[in-house]
């Protein structure tokens, strides 16, 4: 298995050798279920083998720097037919921009009421409204480690309380501590706000 689509807060461990990409597809972006369809292998859990694969991995393999745009050309068709409800992707670019916003404001801001919205954004995000507002805040984090500042500046523009509470919600989210993952040769890419993806090498 060379290629496997990982749902949103689904404990898993990658054991591999060699190269890997880590590609964080944001559900503003790209409808998960439409990305499942480009796979050819399933479990109960993840999916596996997306049909692109050996082109991706083609594209990739000999390139020192790989393009997240590579990607994102292969999951184009999916971002062309992915159906959301409008506030909600609405709602999901306010957040981002606005990462410590509660969901009452985000809620009146898109004309609905707090129950309707956090209906509406569990069922079309497939993740709740608290852990999609925790993603937006890590990826501001990672757009300001991508420019350059240090992981305490990084966590405070986010929005996070304290640089330990952004410690405990990284490992939380990711296995591991921001540290360790900025002590190898890892890259951060923050793609734009219309294609909402986090991807790092």
């Amino acid at each position: 298995m060379r290629s496997a689509l990982i749902p949103a807060r689904t404990a898993h461990q990658v054991v591999a050798d060699g190269r890997m990409v880590f590609f964080y597809i944001d559900p503003s972006a790209v409808s998960a279920e439409r990305v499942r369809d480009q796979m050819l292998g399933h479990t109960a859990t993840i999916s596996y083998q997306h049909q692109a694969e050996s082109s991706l991995i083609s594209a990739w393999q000999d390139t020192a720097e790989p393009d997240p745009e590579t990607l994102w050309r292969y999951l184009d068709e999916a971002a062309k037919t992915g159906a959301m409800d409008e506030r909600i992707r609405t709602a999901m670019r306010l957040l981002r921009s606005r990462p410590n916003e509660n969901a009452k404001d985000i809620a009146a801001a898109v004309n609905l009421s707090s129950s309707q919205f956090l209906r509406l954004f569990a069922l079309h995000a497939g993740t709740s409204f608290r852990r999609y507002r925790l993603w937006a805040k890590m990826c501001r984090a990672a757009d300001a480690v991508s420019n350059g500042a240090d992981l305490t500046t990084a966590s405070t523009e986010a929005g996070f309380a304290s640089p330990s509470h952004f410690s405990d919600a990284f490992r939380a989210m990711f296995g591991l501590s921001a540290t360790q993952l900025m002590s190898g040769p890892t890259r951060i890419i923050v793609a734009d706000s219309k294609r909402a993806g986090l991807g790092r090498d």
